[in-house]
């Protein structure tokens, strides 16, 4: 994954685009994924009640890209709007970023089983800015 992500960097290189800025956009919002157990003691007896043991969070972005193409005296500036899957065991701070560009709703449903069913994914779209 790391070769081929440098192999996209340098591609994006090579055809002129760059990355001007990326950062978020808006409100994040987060679910309780991945079910599992959990041991808790009631009255002194042991018991299992189901629980999440992840979270999920959508983080909306703006990214602005620059495009220089040949023969033309100004680049080509885009500004796209997507966002970012971050995920993380409830216990650790090691988050794991999925671009979430390319996703849909169901794609994500097959992943975690536990989503809303009325889960709106962030809005995706580009624009040239001037």
């Amino acid at each position: 994954l790391e070769r081929q992500l440098d192999g996209v960097a340098r591609r994006m290189v090579q055809e002129g685009v760059s990355v001007i800025s990326s950062r978020p956009h808006g409100l994040p919002r987060s679910y309780e994924i991945w079910p599992g157990r959990r041991t808790v003691t009631v009255d002194g007896r042991d018991h299992e009640e189901m629980t999440h043991t992840k979270w999920m969070v959508l983080v909306p972005t703006v990214t602005t890209y620059r495009i220089l193409r040949e023969g033309e005296q100004r680049p080509l500036m885009i500004e796209s709007t997507g966002f970012q899957v971050a995920i993380s065991d409830k216990s650790r701070l090691d988050w794991t970023f999925i671009d979430g560009t390319g996703l849909t709703v169901n794609e994500l449903r097959s992943l975690f089983l536990t989503l809303p069913a009325d889960l709106d994914l962030p809005l995706i779209e580009r624009r040239e800015v001037r």
